[in-house]
């Protein structure tokens, strides 16, 4: 089981079961302050996991909203008028997987409400919580968001089976646009939660000259297909980079795993650049330090827009992105993101392998490295490696950049051979 900021997630029947869920929902409902919102995603383990979560809220004295299946975009953007938030996902695990999402005033949380959440119920209540269902105008809101489209383009969302695979569309159309929508029922998807992970043949071949949009199981993550081809997560982060920098933003959080070609996008427009751990609750925490207006993750394609939720929000940048389809701007950003080649791996470490070591031989082989989050060298001036610690599985995540293919490959060849020993 893993127990992070970015949630708790385990392999349901393994190390994560209702006994679990009581537990954390216990000692998160002493942070919930009387009211919770309460959504899943679409794993077979959701309404099971989602029935304990309220069960223990509801026993430690916290009233339940249950926006039933929806997007963790949707249950953050309640949470924030509401208080509290919860979501039943692991989202783009494997789907024997399920965990929860913990949301704060509109946030997700931080290390020292995760210990007060893992520390379990603080004592009994003095009352018992009620349940009621609940719908969300997170789609009216969106749409103001994204404005007025002159000429919406035909697009196609690939649901992956997950909890977008409604209101994504629903978005959509309410911009004008004509949407086509394959892989909306989970038991029909024909490939895994995790869009990054490819296996969006389908929607590729589906598109043709039409935007297409793939989404992970939660609905935080999208995946752009634009011109018949699968866009890097970086790419898609920039689209949604460029819009802001449109709209008057100016001050910017990237994760430390973002490409280097967002941050000089960021740049060029005469817009400030903040760097933060990987982790959506670690890009908004310092989004909130710094007054920054946009931003998000490289890795997840995450943009993130504060003012209007502040989480990974891939429905919000769908609306953007089609706001953006066909016109000189999203080709000239995508034209811009070729350039750049990122390579992201994860691999089991060696026997005995410690991230000082680790560090160690990375100081050796590049030089100085940087510390924000795990280890990260310079190997050129539009280069780098980044080693660290996932935050949601026992693994080592390897991330390269480099303004050539072959030199990217090199970089992640040698860096494997630093963490696997």
């Amino acid at each position: 089981m893993k127990r992070t900021i970015s949630g708790i997630r385990g392999v349901v029947g393994g190390d994560l079961g209702p006994q679990d869920v009581i537990k954390y929902c216990g000692g998160f409902a002493g942070l919930a302050g009387g009211t919770c919102v309460i959504a899943r995603d679409t794993r077979p383990s959701g309404t099971m996991l989602k029935e304990a979560a309220a069960a223990s809220l509801m026993e430690h004295g916290t009233d339940v909203l249950d926006l039933g299946v929806a997007p963790t975009p949707v249950a953050f953007y309640e949470a924030k008028k509401h208080g509290a938030g919860l979501v039943v996902t692991s989202s783009h695990n494997p789907i024997p997987w399920n965990g929860l999402k913990f949301i704060l005033n509109g946030r997700g949380i931080d290390e020292k409400e995760l210990s007060v959440i893992t520390a379990g119920p603080a004592g009994a209540a003095t009352r018992v919580g009620k349940e009621q269902s609940i719908t969300s105008d997170y789609v009216e809101q969106a749409r103001q968001v994204v404005g007025t489209m002159d000429s919406p383009p035909d697009v196609v969302v690939d649901a992956g089976g997950g909890a977008a695979s409604s209101i994504a569309p629903e978005l959509l159309r309410s911009l004008g646009c004509a949407v086509d929508v394959i892989n909306a029922e989970a038991e029909g998807s024909s490939r895994g939660p995790d869009p990054t992970a490819g296996g969006l043949e389908k929607l590729a071949s589906v598109c043709g000259e039409r935007p297409g949009f793939a989404f992970d199981l939660d609905g935080d993550r999208m995946v752009l297909v634009m011109g018949g081809v699968q866009q890097a997560p970086d790419a898609t982060l920039a689209l949604g980079v460029s819009r802001a920098l449109r709209i008057g933003c100016k001050k910017f959080v990237l994760s430390i795993d973002t490409s280097l070609a967002v941050e000089r996008l960021i740049l060029g427009k005469g817009g400030e650049v903040h760097r933060s751990k990987v982790g959506e609750a670690n890009v908004v925490s310092m989004m909130l330090k710094t007054g920054a207006e946009a931003g998000g993750e490289g890795s997840s394609a995450g943009f993130i827009l504060p003012s209007f939720n502040m989480c990974r929000d891939g429905i919000l940048a769908s609306g953007l992105v089609s706001s953006m389809a066909g016109s000189g701007e999203a080709d000239g950003v995508l034209e811009q993101m070729k350039g750049y080649v990122q390579i992201r791996t994860a691999v089991r470490p060696g026997p005995g392998a410690e991230m000082k070591g680790i560090q160690d031989r990375m100081s050796e082989k590049f030089g100085m490295t940087d510390t924000l989050d795990g280890i990260k060298a310079k190997a050129g001036e539009n280069s780098w490696v980044l080693v660290r610690e996932s935050n949601t599985e026992d693994i080592m995540r390897i991330s390269v950049e480099s303004d050539d293919q072959r030199d990217a490959e090199r970089l992640m060849s040698e860096a494997k051979g630093i963490v696997e020993g």
